[in-house]
């Protein structure tokens, strides 16, 4: 289906472009944050087998998971709020103008690899976005099931608030495990920052663990924001880029 946005552009449906990481149980999942793999289990009760290989008469699973540790999810300010605040509740509509946009971490003397303002700056050519999409630089397949556990991945330099707040970006997304340093002391400086937490904590996301195809270019997309309805702070996530083209 094509859908028009104006008189000159529009977008067609049947081309979306997944940058989520699929959910599956065992070891080859992507995992971060020291869980444990994810699990599907048949349920098993009272004589009821909920697999249909083991003679059950349907498949009925399990499944436990970390929204946050597992893959793709999209958080809003209650992952760091005393308060329990559902992402649910804070995503309402689903439809924005994004810029995707490739970079390769800076890398500090510690061996911290960062993404800083001026990186960004240079980049950013739309000062109408609303979601801005980061894909980190080498982009190795490896990122669709790697343990990042302990590994000090790729995170965004607290100068990048300065950029995101001057074009009023409300939704971030990055194929990291956080746009925070894995050990920080429990700071979250750029999470407490992107919200306003807890001066005034407002209604934006943010977006972790997507991977963006090689063959996706950077530019302008319309990005759909599809979203588990959990009633938490963080859901499973599933973003899709649609190319606007031109009449």
């Amino acid at each position: 289906m094509r859908l028009y946005l104006n008189e000159n552009e529009f977008i067609e449906t049947n081309e979306p472009l997944d940058l989520s990481i699929g959910l599956q149980s065992g070891s080859k999942n992507l995992r971060a944050w020291y869980v444990n793999p994810p699990t599907f289990e048949p349920v098993r009760a009272n004589g009821f087998i909920g697999c249909v290989v083991e003679g059950g008469g349907v498949n009925f699973r399990d499944v436990f998971f970390n929204p946050h540790g597992h893959g793709t999810h999209t958080e809003c300010h209650g992952h760091i709020t005393p308060e329990v605040v559902s992402v649910n509740q804070k995503l309402k509509i689903y439809f924005f103008k994004a810029q995707l946009v490739s970079i390769e971490p800076k890398v500090l003397e510690n061996g911290d690899e960062i993404i800083i303002k001026e990186q960004l700056e240079t980049k950013l050519v739309e000062s109408q976005i609303e979601a801005l999409i980061i894909r980190t630089l080498p982009n190795t397949k490896d990122k669709r099931s790697k343990n990042y556990s302990d590994t000090n991945p790729p995170y965004l330099d607290l100068s990048v608030i300065e950029l995101i707040e001057s074009f009023e970006i409300q939704h971030l997304l990055v194929d990291m495990p956080s746009v925070d340093r894995e050990s920080d002391e429990g700071k979250l400086a750029f999470h407490h920052a992107f919200w306003n937490v807890p001066e005034n904590p407002n209604d934006k996301t943010i977006t972790e663990l997507i991977y963006v195809n090689d063959e996706i270019t950077d530019g302008l997309y319309i990005l759909e924001m599809q979203m588990a309805p959990f009633e938490n702070d963080a859901s499973p996530s599933r973003p899709v880029l649609y190319k606007i083209h031109k009449k």
